[in-house]
């Protein structure tokens, strides 16, 4: 097995929890912790060739947590694809709920149509295409994800440095969404390997949240008691939504997650 970005915080995740399981390489870009590890190929997505990693490794499975420049991730991608097409592995490429983000009255399923009007969510779908329209869906599992939180994600570290900054924290309070976490993310990856299940996968959480409110109960979990500065951003006018549901590919309940549980497993220690 190999995971692209495996140094990153989705990536360094999911090595984590597949490392012990599966003969697991990773890729890292910097770091020197990596440069000794044995397991650790250096990949720099402006520079390298992501068929050297492959043709090195020879995995069955890639996980594509890859980050960086956005050209890079694009060729990178491609040449996954066309390697992919050749031998027959399997792939599995983390997206993002931002593939839906020019439509904003309901949330998305798994065979919504995409559009985007962000520059990263038109990087996902060009990469989602590939291997939607290139690979047998036996040989891939596309992950749509929403916000991912947890005590360790940037995203509750960032909030949490901007309070002992005393910088504001952007909120978007007609902004509707689901997230995760790390670690719930990790299982559920872990799972669809093991039970081989290939397709397209929203894996947010069943319900859904005002991002106001789910910020504002962050900082409450940071608990620093500083007074937090929030910037109201306002994109629209009304409510939108950026939510990715499951519908055709569920996962079983134990795999589930709620808001609520997003915020206790973000908790700051």
């Amino acid at each position: 097995m190999l995971i692209l970005g495996a140094s990153g915080f989705l990536g360094g995740t999911l090595y984590k929890e597949l490392h012990r399981y599966y003969d697991t390489y990773g890729t890292y870009h910097t770091g020197k912790i990596y440069s000794d590890n044995k397991h650790f190929i250096h990949f720099d997505v402006t520079q390298d060739s992501i068929y050297e990693v492959l043709n090195q490794v020879r995995p069955t499975l890639v996980i594509s947590a890859l980050r960086g420049d956005f050209e890079g991730q694009v060729e990178a991608h491609e040449d996954l694809c066309d390697f992919a097409l050749r031998t027959g592995i399997f792939v599995i490429y983390l997206s993002s709920a931002n593939v839906f983000d020019a439509f904003t009255n309901y949330p998305s399923y798994e065979f919504d149509k995409t559009l985007s009007d962000s520059k990263y969510g038109k990087l996902k779908i060009r990469c989602e295409n590939y291997f939607l329209n290139f690979l047998p869906e036996t040989q891939y599992a596309i992950i749509r994800l929403p916000m991912v939180f947890g005590a360790n994600s940037p995203r509750v570290r960032e909030i949490k440095n901007a309070l002992l900054l005393h910088a504001q924290i952007e909120v978007f309070p007609h902004l509707i969404m689901n997230t995760t976490t790390d670690k719930k993310l990790g299982q559920q990856i872990h799972y669809i390997i093991n039970r081989k299940l290939s397709g397209i996968f929203h894996l947010g959480s069943n319900d859904l949240i005002h991002h106001q409110e789910f910020i504002q109960e962050i900082v409450r979990k940071v608990n620093l008691n500083i007074k937090p500065q929030y910037k109201m951003v306002y994109t629209s006018n009304f409510d939108r939504y950026l939510a990715v549901l499951p519908k055709d590919n569920k996962l079983p309940q134990h795999l589930a997650i709620t808001n609520e549980e997003v915020l206790a497993e973000s908790q700051v220690f």
